[in-house]
């Protein structure tokens, strides 16, 4: 999965004009960071991006906080940051960390009323993993509503015929080959002054149209397509 997300990441680097100095593998679930994080460090990139997820990503940004790499020139971008992770983390230790997600619970009042309720229910504020599964859920339901039946090539007809709107995505759309194009932010974890509230952890820095962020319908060798 990281190695596959790398080589997104490098592509898209590369045709936006910019250049991939070095990459670094780690083991899974490892304690010891520094080693990988000096090397990035070292390799003067303008930007080091963690192709890491959960316990990984919250250990790698503590000691690259602890090694003053946060607190430098050097910014670090996190493929996989969630408002838990930041919340475990503490605003002192991830403020300024990069992320990209479609969704941030303080966006607008749709979604502020939506990540309340889910706080209500389960203690805690929503990751975008657990909002997207909502929306998926959601569109398959009034899909199979709208078509009358449960039958799958059906569904996905009408899954693909109709827009997804909802407190995740607003104008979503889900292409040939299955993929949901929507919009995508990128984010800034805010500082301990900037927050007003425990899942208030994100600042959207931009917001990019789902047609410039996803990959292509012909660059992701989908036999659908070629039907």
């Amino acid at each position: 999965f990281g190695t596959a997300m790398a080589a997104d990441l490098k592509a898209a680097v590369t045709a936006a004009g910019g250049t991939v100095v070095g990459s670094v593998k780690h083991p899974i679930n490892t304690a010891d960071f520094s080693s990988f994080l000096l090397q990035a460090q070292a390799s003067g990139a303008d930007v080091i991006a963690l192709m890491n997820a959960g316990g990984d990503t919250i250990n790698a940004i503590k000691q690259a906080s602890e090694f003053g790499i946060t607190s430098g020139k050097q910014r670090i971008a996190a493929m996989l940051l969630h408002t838990t992770d930041v919340q475990a983390l503490g605003f002192r230790a991830a403020k300024g960390i990069l992320a990209v997600h479609g969704f941030d619970a303080n966006q607008n009042a749709e979604t502020k009323a939506w990540a309340e309720r889910f706080v209500a229910r389960h203690g805690r504020y929503p990751t975008a993993i657990q909002i997207g599964v909502y929306s998926g859920l959601r569109h398959y339901l009034k899909a199979v509503a709208a078509a009358g039946t449960d039958k799958r090539e059906a569904v996905a007809a009408k899954m693909r015929e109709m827009p997804v709107s909802d407190p995740f995505v607003q104008n979503g759309k889900v292409r040939a080959d299955g993929l949901m194009v929507h919009e995508m932010h990128l984010l800034d974890v805010k500082s301990p002054e900037e927050s007003k509230a425990p899942g208030d952890v994100f600042k959207i820095v931009r917001s990019l149209p789902g047609d410039e962020v996803f990959r292509p319908l012909d660059k992701g060798g989908c036999s659908l397509i070629k039907n």
